[in-house]
């Protein structure tokens, strides 16, 4: 079954996750697992290159990687009420690092500078998120429908230094398709189509405002995630 999503990540316990992330140790949740799906790492209001969340937090001097993404796929964040600016600046730098993941989906290509941008350079995140586009592509999968994110929640720490974004997706509505057929392969909703993430942003020194993904952890067929 070719799901939605990018192609498998390791499944982790969620207790386990937030050690690692706040402990600043852990891999990327890049292993494979055994599920045959195809699918990004999930997630943001994504036909735009602004921020998904539509918070203005970071600063207009950052030059940002333009992310389109074509017609038929949309990338939904519900809206996170943070008041505090560091809380929805990382928030919103996270669901950057997931669009950005679906945005060389979409291109097909591994190298493409989005993910780059909003992750540490050769970090766990950043081949993380590399893995999974070139998964898709070398699969000759990109996707189409639409995946919602929800319930986010930021927990900043080490002197608002670096904080866990965590959020539920849902894809019971996002597909994958081939590239050459343009076949979609539609699934029933399940289980499997409900992820939880979490994801350790570092605020960049250079530029203010921008925070970059440090670690990622993707724990699939989450069931506290479905509604």
């Amino acid at each position: 079954m070719n799901r939605s999503r990018t192609l498998p990540v390791a499944a982790v316990s969620m207790a386990a996750a937030a050690a690692l992330l706040l402990s600043g140790c852990g891999g990327g949740g890049d292993k494979d697992s055994d599920k045959d799906k195809i699918a990004g790492a999930d997630d943001g209001g994504a036909k735009k290159s602004a921020s998904p969340s539509g918070e203005k937090s970071a600063a207009p001097s950052i030059d940002r990687p333009e992310m389109k993404l074509p017609s038929d796929v949309d990338v939904v964040f519900d809206k996170a009420n943070l008041s505090d600016s560091d809380q929805a600046a990382a928030a919103t730098d996270a669901e950057n690092f997931v669009l950005s993941i679906r945005h060389g989906i979409v291109k097909q290509d591994a190298e493409d500078a989005a993910y780059k941008f909003y992750s540490e350079y050769q970090g766990p995140a950043f081949k993380y998120a590399k893995d999974q586009i070139k998964k898709n592509v070398d699969a000759g999968y990109t996707v189409t429908g639409e995946q919602r994110f929800s319930g986010t929640k930021v927990e900043v720490v080490k002197n608002k230094k670096s904080a866990v974004v965590s959020f539920c997706s849902d894809a019971t509505k996002f597909f994958s398709k081939e590239v050459k057929t343009e076949k979609v392969h539609r699934t029933k909703p399940s289980v499997t189509d409900f992820a939880s993430w979490e994801i350790l942003m570092t605020a960049s020194d250079s530029n203010k405002g921008l925070w970059r993904a440090k670690q990622a952890q993707v724990r699939d067929g989450a069931e506290e995630c479905r509604r």
